[in-house]
């Protein structure tokens, strides 16, 4: 009835077990991964067909604990698991990052990853084991998935690196980083340190991606066992089109490129798009659909300002690869607040408050390791007036959370102990202007509002976020982003730290993965911005 298939290899001193053929059989790929007595089962399913008329890749990864993992019953009222906690929600994006773009161009089915823990012995913690499980389970279902990837948890315990340190070694290690990636390349970083060097970051970084090479190869050899057919991978129909909108307009769209001000860049690319409409927009050769012709401009338009960028070595807003924006900080900025601080770095812009509170106002944690109290928040807000756009106001959404949470971790290292500082601390974040870089404004702005506060923090804490543009073997990396080179680039990698070292990296990349060269470049790079914004 069943027809299984196993593939079992050591990782970090333990085995992980991958199965497939028993559990889910009506999936396109489901995988059940055992590490210790940890247990996910992690589920792939891609629509068999496009809807019409969409112009993106909708990818939707949900990771979800079941409080019977750990022999626990929910509590509250109904006596179930309710909306994704900020655990589940960070896990899901820990998934979906590295995976995104190993997908097909031209690929625009519905696809929906979902990942369950079944079983938490307490020890070796879900999420890597996740990562690896919704790795595998996508390369058995036959979509067009360019991976496998592999992931691992780095710790740094006395001056040494630990591959997947168990839960109760995390206290005692100065590093806690997750790192995915290819055979060949990094894709994704997550991390929170305790000052390290960029050195120490960037051998972290290598060791993980040079120990997750035997999860990759265990996916590789189950594939070959157990993988469905491959689905077809859409063919680039309107080549012919991008061409001749290229030809048409990138000398218009490089003149709006030259325009310093978001505002009137932005109208510019607007009236170049109406313009060549009437031109590429319709039924007949030569002709697309709106939406068609929507993201067929937008591939012009990232072609065009890519290579201005590694011609010229200037950027859209007139700075050099390794200028900071003009900032603008200010404390004290309202009057009721115990700490307020204004922080403007072009033209993004963070209004960050702190708030004290007693033990009665720490925040509650019920998680399958158990329950506990937080005496820091960090919760970050991007309302949509902050990019001059109308939109839904209420509940944070996933890069909400994101956001907040990578600024937690910059600030986190730097707080004092309880016993020198015994105050509930929260800190909100309203981003006020954004064009690139809001999260790391926020470790600026909370780092002033703490201050203001009056709260002991060690030292000041600064965010930068830097991009990469790639073609061939030209690249250039770029200091302090804007949201057009976010969205047109090749790596959104944000840093975070004080003059003697990192507190947080976030890395994710757009492409097929980055060198071990290109990252180091990055990170000597921040250091450098970091530094100035100091």
């Amino acid at each position: 009835m069943f027809n299984i298939h196993k593939e079992t290899f050591q990782f970090g001193g333990r085995e992980l077990t991958l199965e497939t053929g028993k559990i889910a059989r009506q999936a396109d790929g489901a995988v059940l991964a055992t590490y210790g007595e940890t247990v996910v089962l992690a589920t792939a399913v891609g629509a068999a067909n496009a809807k019409e008329g969409q112009d993106f890749f909708p990818l939707t990864v949900n990771y979800q604990e079941r409080y019977y993992a750990a022999g626990k019953i929910p509590g509250g009222y109904f006596k179930r698991e309710r909306a994704p906690t900020e655990r589940e929600t960070l896990i899901s994006r820990l998934i979906d990052r590295p995976i995104r773009p190993l997908f097909a161009d031209g690929f625009k089915n519905e696809v929906l990853v979902v990942a369950q823990v079944l079983s938490h012995d307490l020890e070796n913690d879900p999420d890597v084991v996740a990562m690896i499980a919704a790795s595998a389970a996508l390369t058995l279902s036959g979509l067009p998935f360019q991976g496998p990837i592999g992931a691992a948890r780095v710790g740094y315990i006395n001056g040494e690196y630990v591959l997947n340190p168990a839960i109760d070694q995390y206290p005692e290690s100065k590093l806690e980083l997750v790192v995915a990636g290819t055979r060949d390349a990094v894709m994704m970083v997550e991390s929170e340190a305790q000052e390290l060097s960029e050195e120490v970051m960037l051998g972290a970084v290598v060791f993980g991606h040079a120990q997750m090479q035997a999860a990759i190869d265990a996916i590789i050899r189950l594939a070959e066992k157990a993988a469905k057919d491959p689905r077809p991978v859409p063919q680039d129909v309107h080549a012919p089109v991008r061409a001749a909108i290229k030809a048409a307009a990138s000398a218009e769209l490089a003149k709006a490129f030259q325009l310093p001000v978001k505002f009137e860049r932005r109208d510019a690319l607007s009236a170049v798009k109406k313009k060549f409409a009437e031109q590429f927009v319709g039924e007949g050769e030569g002709k697309v659909a709106a939406n068609v012709y929507g993201g067929l401009l937008h591939d012009v338009e990232a072609d065009v300002m890519r290579n201005a960028v590694l011609d010229t070595k200037k950027r859209v807003d007139g700075r050099d690869l390794t200028t900071v924006r003009p900032i603008v900080a200010e404390v004290g900025v309202l009057p009721r607040t115990h700490g307020s601080a204004l922080f403007t770095r072009g033209e993004t812009q963070a209004l960050c408050i702190a708030t004290l509170g007693t033990a009665e106002d720490e925040q509650f944690v019920d998680s399958l390791e158990g329950t506990g109290k937080q005496t820091f928040m960090l919760h970050y807000n991007f309302p949509p007036y902050s990019v001059g756009e109308t939109g839904r106001m209420g509940s944070p959404g996933r890069r909400e959370i994101g956001h907040g949470k990578l600024a937690w971790r910059a600030i986190h290292p730097m707080l004092p102990s309880k016993d020198e500082f015994p105050y509930t601390i929260r800190v909100v974040s309203e981003i006020t202007e954004s064009n690139g870089s809001s999260s790391m404004a926020t470790v600026c702005g909370t780092s002033l509002a703490l201050m203001d506060a009056g709260v002991p923090i060690k030292k000041p804490t600064a965010g930068i976020a830097m991009g990469l543009i790639l073609e061939g073997d030209r690249y250039v990396v770029l200091s302090d982003i804007l949201g057009d080179e976010d969205h047109l680039g090749d790596m959104d990698f944000k840093v975070a730290g004080t003059e003697d070292g990192v507190t947080s990296l976030q890395m994710d990349i757009k492409i097929s993965g980055i060198t071990k060269e290109i990252m180091k470049v990055a990170l000597d790079q921040a250091k450098g911005g970091r530094l100035h914004i100091l």
